[in-house]
């Protein structure tokens, strides 16, 4: 037996290639010129000639064994631990990015020879030496890396395989001792030798579970799960506890669903490391019902020229769709629960009534009856107003207005206030003591007091807007009156005069005088303040007046989380937004829905654009007979933390 070894490394050395680089060109596609090197051994040879040397080795060789403990040509050999442990398994399973106990490579010859000094090593085919694991000792190693360009080695008696694996995988090397260092003398077979890289086995967890439904007779069902696991476990869908059959995906979808699809619905999620139910999420089917009318639109009375918006809601189920009419006929297009005329002339004015219709029937709601007047005392935004806490630093109230509106020239008459002590006749505690007031235009000021003395003028004016009365006239309530403010945006900012805080109010007053105004005079057309919004009576809270004879639209918006990317924290994250006339709720928003409207009402007055359409920003695009209004702005959750910045907006529409 020792002597047809010692022919072999005869052969071996006649064709000067080590038969483990012979063994790994034949893995290759045939190539004009191959070059392998290992130690001192070079092969360079036109590629039909190396495959006839290699054919020729091989055939010298015999098989070439891939599991260990087999023998070969007379030499036997195993694997064996660095402890000693023989019998190491190929392939050997370990798991990802836990480190190995190294395994060492021991060849046990018979009869028995000195160590090998030297160990060839070479990817076998597409794989090679696991990511994260080396091949030697902590001095000299080959890795995957080292392979990339083909066949390396180290001059060791006993190499090991240590390290962690980083990457999952099925992973095989080709290996060969020698009896000299550099791959020199007698060689061994060439075996193979395979690592599975695996993730540890972990038994499924539900990260998403099914959610209850409540839906319409004949609509479809979705129940979702999400789970974690190794391995990917499989799934199987129960009803009332039952297997569903066909039901073994993460989703289940019930098509066209009736009575008969009610009940609970579970999954089971199952692997090699064990199995996992989800809660039981319920499916409730509704019977088939007419739309009924919730909400119904009202009629206006809006002047020539402007916008008007009618709404509508209905229930039933299935959900109803909507088709909007004038003077009985549907109008193209009018297909949602809001319909917006533009730029309203005679030809608009009418009846408008709104059909919704389900697989049921159909309703059709009251009619609302639109006039357009061709009035010049126009409806308009004649008073504006904002309650808030002020605080200091950045935390004082700050008021933005426009001042203007197109088509419209010349100054227009203010009143601007903010008070505090006059507050408390109205029960308001915690009032700011002595607020001090300034008009900016951009980092301009413009105007500035703190502490109104009882002005005759400020007295006279308060009572030709309407405003209520300063009746002590030493108190630090503060008041501006501005004959001829120029068209343009302006800022005004309340903040305690000697650096304290409280409640304050800030309002701003059109003083046209009554009927002078025509549709070319100035207008306010624009609201907004930025505020901590806190919970009870601290939260955030705006007035506007809508002044004049006829209706007017506006665009009432409460931003949060659009305001983080303009650099804003602390935002409240679902803000919810509530009109009221008196202590009458007219309408309220917590989450605006991507609304079309709303967005090309936002367009239209140059509002800042909202990027999410599913964000938690919240709107109302509503026409409004002349009248006082009151925004309020809160939290919709109404907790304790469900607090921070909001932004309220109120736009006059055109």
């Amino acid at each position: 037996m020792m002597i047809r070894f010692a022919l072999l490394g005869r052969r071996l050395r006649r064709f000067h290639v080590p038969a483990l680089a012979l063994v790994t060109l034949l893995q290759r596609s045939p190539v004009a010129r191959v070059a392998v090197a290992f130690g001192d051994y070079v092969l360079e040879s036109p590629a039909g000639a190396l495959l006839k040397s290699a054919a020729a080795s091989v055939a010298a060789l015999g098989a070439i064994d891939s599991v260990a403990g087999a023998s070969s040509k007379g030499l036997s050999y195993t694997y064996a631990l660095s402890t000693g442990s023989p019998g190491h398994p190929s392939p050997y399973s370990v798991i990802v990015n836990m480190a190995i106990a190294p395994v060492g490579f021991v060849l046990i010859s018979t009869p028995a020879q000195n160590p090998p000094q030297s160990w060839a090593v070479a990817p076998f085919g597409n794989t090679s030496i696991p990511p994260g694991l080396k091949f030697g000792n902590s001095t000299t190693s080959v890795d995957a890396t080292s392979l990339a360009s083909g066949i390396n080695g180290v001059n060791l008696a006993n190499p090991t395989l240590f390290g962690t694996p980083t990457t999952t995988g099925d992973y095989k090397f080709l290996i060969q001792a020698y009896q000299l260092a550099n791959g020199g003398g007698y060689s061994s077979s060439v075996f193979t030798y395979e690592v599975v890289v695996s993730t540890a086995p972990a038994a499924p967890v539900f990260t998403t579970q099914p959610a209850d439904l409540t839906i319409a007779s004949g609509s479809n069902a979705v129940f979702t799960v999400v789970t974690s696991g190794a391995p990917e476990p499989t799934y199987q869908w129960t009803l009332n506890g039952s297997p569903i059959s066909g039901a073994t995906s993460s989703s289940l979808s019930i098509n066209s669903v009736s009575a008969a699809n009610q009940g609970k619905y579970a999954c089971v999620a199952t692997n090699s490391a064990g199995s996992a139910t989800s809660n039981a999420a319920t499916l409730t089917v509704l019977s088939p019902t007419l739309p009924s009318f919730t909400a119904q639109p009202v009629g206006q009375t809006v002047g020539s020229g402007s916008s008007v918006v009618f709404s509508a809601a209905a229930t039933g189920s299935p959900l109803p769709t909507y088709q909007w009419q004038l003077n009985g006929a549907p109008l193209a297009g009018a297909t949602n629960s809001t319909l917006v005329v533009s730029n309203a002339t005679a030809a608009q004015a009418g009846s408008y009534t709104c059909v919704a219709t389900n697989s049921v029937g159909s309703t059709t709601s009251t009619a609302a009856v639109l006039s357009v007047s061709s009035t010049t005392d126009l409806g308009r935004l004649v008073n504006i107003s904002c309650r808030a806490g002020v605080g200091t630093g950045g935390n004082i109230l700050i008021v933005g207005f426009v001042s203007g509106g197109a088509g419209t020239s010349g100054t227009q008459p203010v009143l601007i206030r903010g008070t505090g002590p006059a507050l408390i006749p109205f029960g308001v505690t915690g009032t700011l003591p002595d607020p001090a007031l300034s008009l900016y235009q951009v980092t301009t000021v413009v105007a500035s007091n703190s502490g109104w003395a009882g002005s005759s003028s400020i007295t006279a004016i308060d009572s030709q807007v309407g405003a209520f009365a300063l009746n002590t006239p030493t108190s630090k309530d503060s008041a501006l009156y501005i004959p001829n403010l120029g068209s343009n945006s302006y800022t005004a900012q309340i903040a305690g005069a000697a650096g304290d805080t409280g409640v304050a109010l800030a309002e701003v007053y059109d003083a046209t005088p009554a009927g002078t105004y025509t549709p070319t005079s100035p207008r306010i057309v624009n609201i907004s303040a930025r505020v901590q919004v806190g919970t009870g009576g601290n939260i955030l809270i705006a007035g506007f007046v809508i002044g004049g004879s006829t209706a007017k639209t506006v665009l009432i918006r409460a931003s949060g989380p659009a305001l983080v990317p303009f650099g804003v924290t602390g935002t409240l994250a679902d803000p919810q937004v509530t009109l009221l006339r008196g202590t009458t709720v007219l309408a309220s928003n917590s989450g605006w829905g991507g609304s079309t409207a709303v967005t090309a009402a936002a367009n239209s007055v140059g509002a800042f654009a909202w990027g999410n359409a599913g964000s938690a920003d919240s709107a109302l695009l509503v026409t409004l007979p002349p009248g006082p209004y009151t925004v309020q702005v809160a939290g919709s959750a109404g907790t304790a933390t469900d607090t921070g910045v909001a932004l309220v907006e109120v736009y006059d529409v055109p």
